[in-house]
């Protein structure tokens, strides 16, 4: 809103630094500066509303180490994220630009359903929370529109280079010696393979082989391929979020990465010089990304060890949510699995662990483990880490995939 507002009083009054609105990098600026005020200050205020209204968390006998202290904890935090998040958003960026109506979108709709799920479990007196079944049909649901706009919206383009010089350039030729000229705005189903020379795959290929004319149909590619990226990407979250600050910590990172590849892949002058795909008005999920890491980082102030409150379903599904989306948005999905590793370890301990107890009762008649427990970070637990050990030794990691993920915009 403020961004009209400034636009409308440079165009008339051609106010004195009303033009700054112009830029990304300086919405993005305030947008992190106000989530992170919001967030620290606001969320006391929420902590002691939480806790005068007794939204307590509600925690089962694992037989972990200082696990009885957390009982009683505020949970719900996950909305001191989302409205430190939404509210500079709505200040600061362009909110007809598609993308960021996705992420609004994902934002609400995510943190309904983990809102939903932590009332039944802090009022209902329901440990369970919402059933499973609805949460998938919710994910269900949110990968269905984003993948339907994404595949449908006209906005969403992408520009390739042509092999003529770009004219009006031409003064920058001396500085990037490759930038080229852009053709039109093209709809298509191109992602990016990391690690790969001419790094483009269409998904559209996975069924135009049969015959050109399936092009049209890439969509029955292309949405089934969101809707998983949406669901494992949230549950993976979802199961990182067991010891204080690993799922709030871990996603900062995760989310500034994604934005810099949001920045550089709506940046027409950078994008080419990476020779990266260059995606006109993605620029602007910088604004959302700024706000959201703003948010996730002010909401560590209150829930590193020893947490204050817990961000419950309500942002840990939210979280993922908007991850899934990013990545999908600026087209490096195929990343999520060198990115979003604390993730992806978290999901596989919990399938392997379910999968070999299940296989070892049918062979042994008793059931065996991999780990001493899963999610992977209470099988560090039960060997006598300390969590905020596994905390720190996580986000290290967490750090070392985010670099891996960001060389790959050279390392072809």
């Amino acid at each position: 809103m403020l961004y009209y507002l400034f636009q409308y009083l440079e165009a008339e009054y051609q106010v004195p630094g009303a033009r700054l609105f112009e830029y990304i990098s300086f919405r993005s600026a305030m947008a992190i500066i106000l989530s992170l005020a919001i967030s620290t200050i606001y969320g006391k205020r929420i902590i002691s509303y939480l806790l005068a209204k007794q939204v307590g968390e509600s925690v089962r006998d694992l037989g972990l180490r200082g696990q009885s202290e957390k009982a009683g904890t505020p949970t719900m935090g996950g909305l001191i994220i989302i409205f430190a998040t939404l509210v500079p958003v709505l200040l600061f960026a362009k909110l007809e630009n598609i993308y960021v109506i996705l992420l609004i979108v994902t934002t609400l709709w995510m943190g309904a359903i983990g809102f939903i799920d932590d009332y039944i479990k802090t009022f209902k007196k329901d440990k369970e929370g919402l059933k499973g079944k609805f949460k998938v049909l919710g994910q269900i649901g949110l990968g269905i529109i984003v993948g339907g706009t994404l595949f449908f919206h006209p906005g969403v383009t992408v520009k390739e280079e042509t092999n003529e010089p770009a004219p009006e350039k031409q003064e920058l030729v001396d500085s990037f010696q490759n930038i080229r000229e852009m053709g039109p705005e093209i709809k298509t189903t191109t992602t990016t393979i990391p690690f790969v020379k001419n790094n483009e795959f269409d998904y559209s290929s996975l069924i135009s082989w049969i015959d050109p004319a399936l092009k049209n149909y890439a969509w029955l590619i292309f949405i089934p391929i969101v809707i998983f990226i949406v669901t494992a990407v949230s549950n993976g979250a979802n199961l990182t979020d067991g010891i204080d600050g690993l799922a709030a910590g871990s996603s900062a990172i995760i989310v500034l990465t994604l934005g810099i590849f949001a920045w550089v892949s709506g940046n027409i002058i950078f994008s080419d010089y990476l020779n990266i795909m260059y995606i006109p008005r993605s620029g602007e999920m910088t604004i959302f990304i700024s706000a959201f890491a703003g948010a996730l980082v002010g909401f560590l102030w209150y829930n590193t060890y020893p947490a204050q409150i817990f961000m419950g379903d309500t942002g840990s599904l939210t979280i993922g949510g908007i991850i899934a989306v990013l990545a999908v948005a600026t087209r490096k999905e195929l990343l999520i699995p060198v990115l979003c590793g604390i993730f992806l370890m978290e999901n596989l301990s919990v399938v392997l662990q379910v999968a070999w107890f299940k296989i070892t009762k049918r062979k042994y008649g008793e059931g065996r483990r991999i780990f001493l427990m899963s999610p992977l970070h209470h099988h560090y637990q039960k060997r006598g880490y300390h969590e905020s050990k596994i905390v720190v030794r996580f986000w290290i990691i967490g750090i070392f995939l985010a670099i891996v993920t960001i060389i790959t915009l050279k390392v072809r």
